[in-house]
């Protein structure tokens, strides 16, 4: 059902009870529970080296700073001082944060040598200041342009859950340093997919904000009118809490709907259609167990997805050219190409994309009249092979790359508030839902993922070796 029709009838929502606020709890991985952050730290640490040689999660760490803010934190404890939410909760974050006295390579090879960042971004920031502990840097593709983290200079990131497969990207490290335990928390960012597709290959949860909803400043920009930030973690429950802190103020629920029943559809058409059988089955066995029938269409699917294509191409292309002139050899091939085709868009394309995105942004925010979360998949398959980069989608064999974010290149550009929640698989790889809701009303969207999680329909299951 088109979402501009406002006067036809709309397909019943199931309803789900709005739980009460919980608080968060502090992330640690599944060990016993840590006495000081100086072990938690150290833990991670060990982590990484023993297992990152497989993941190729990290690209730098901040071994030497992390140990000494930890023993710092273990000192203000010993004196009963506040030392906030996180109290010495290990993270890490995608390339693309400044981070004081590292260069902000945004995964390229060509700004490994770049002048050291002289604060950390706002969002790094935040984290420490709630007692987090960062521990370094993770890979990403270069410049943020991909889906799958293959990267030419700092390498392919694998898959935690099947090393011989994708992660997924652009965040890909930040998800594989998650799902593989290696830290509780890590910040990622948000173009088109960059936090949901690889939080849904990797079986954990992450969310891409509404649009400008959390600091952006101190990141390396690639297409300012999509570009977010946000967490990964392994539990709803911790990405609320990431995401209040990183909020700076804690999600709430607006009086009219704390004590009512959440109106919650699914998205079809184009999220029925552009995926392949085994996310099909498992999106047809979700809405059977949740008892979510008649499906709701977003208008323009395929123009949405078009529209943010074109509109990523020409302000990539355009950020990047002069780079390109300079040094076009120093690109990553994959990217530069894009980039430069980009960089050839005529503007009349991307004015007619921008106008599409006004009128898109007005027809999806009309459907939370009537809803308060639209679920769809958030990846059309499970991680593609390494050596076989290529993913089902309806029925048909399509690159990885460029296909990987066919579902969630449309949400985009809509600007909502998307939470990636891993359906629970245990033995099986990963597959990952979006749940979809309003700006300002992101307590629903974690309210419903909390409920899922605790009825066993979503949740992190920990990779074969580590189970």
């Amino acid at each position: 059902m088109p979402a501009r029709r406002g006067d036809e009838p709309r397909p019943a929502a199931r309803s789900c009870r709005m739980p009460r606020r919980r608080g968060g709890r502090v992330m640690t991985n599944r060990s016993a529970p840590l006495r000081s952050a100086l072990e938690a730290t150290q833990e991670a640490l060990s982590a990484i080296r023993a297992r990152d040689g497989r993941y190729k999660a990290m690209v730098t760490l901040t071994e030497d700073e992390a140990l000494k803010d930890a023993q710092a934190l273990d000192a203000l404890q010993a004196q009963e001082a506040t030392s906030g939410a996180l109290a010495g909760v290990p993270f890490g974050v995608k390339a693309l944060f400044d981070v004081a006295g590292l260069p902000t390579t945004a995964g390229a090879g060509m700004l490994r040598d770049a002048p050291a960042a002289t604060a950390d971004a706002p969002a790094v920031q935040r984290l420490k200041d709630a007692g987090g502990i960062l521990v370094g840097v993770c890979n990403m593709d270069e410049f943020a342009y991909g889906f799958v983290t293959v990267n030419a200079h700092y390498g392919t990131t694998t898959n935690p859950h099947d090393t011989q497969r994708l992660a997924g990207g652009s965040s890909g490290g930040s998800a594989a340093a998650v799902a593989g335990e290696l830290l509780p928390l890590t910040l990622g960012s948000d173009t088109n997919g960059s936090i949901r597709v690889p939080a849904s290959l990797c079986g954990i949860y992450g969310i891409k904000p509404a649009h400008g909803a959390l600091p952006v400043e101190g990141t390396y920009p690639f297409v300012e009118c999509l570009d977010d930030i946000g967490p990964f973690t392994r539990t709803a429950a911790e990405l609320r809490l990431a995401y209040d802190i990183l909020a700076a103020r804690p999600t709430s629920v607006s009086g009219d709907t704390r004590d009512r029943p959440l109106r919650v559809a699914r998205l079809g058409g184009w999220f029925a259609t552009m995926i392949g059988g085994e996310a099909s089955a498992a999106m047809d066995a979700l809405y059977d167990r949740l008892g979510i029938g008649e499906a709701v269409e977003l208008p323009d699917v395929a123009r949405a997805r078009s529209a943010a294509f074109i509109i990523t191409a020409c302000e990539g292309g355009t950020h990047h050219l002069p780079a390109l002139r300079r040094d076009p050899m120093g690109f990553d091939p994959a990217v530069r190409d894009r980039l430069l085709a980009g960089a050839l868009f005529p503007a009349s394309a991307y004015i007619a994309a921008k106008a599409f995105q006004q009128q898109f942004v007005q027809d999806v925010l009309a459907l939370f009249d009537h809803y308060d979360v639209l679920i769809a998949p958030a990846t059309p398959d499970v991680a593609p092979r390494i050596d076989d980069p290529f993913v089902d989608i309806g029925g048909k064999r399509m690159p990885a790359r460029a296909n990987l974010g066919i579902l969630t290149q449309p949400l985009s550009l809509a600007a909502v508030p998307v939470v990636a929640a891993p359906l629970l698989r245990p033995g099986r790889l990963p597959l990952g839902i979006q749940l979809v809701g309003a700006p300002g009303r992101e307590d629903q969207l974690f309210a419903f993922a909390e409920q899922l999680e605790r009825d066993g329909v979503t949740g992190y299951s920990p990779p074969p070796d580590l189970g």
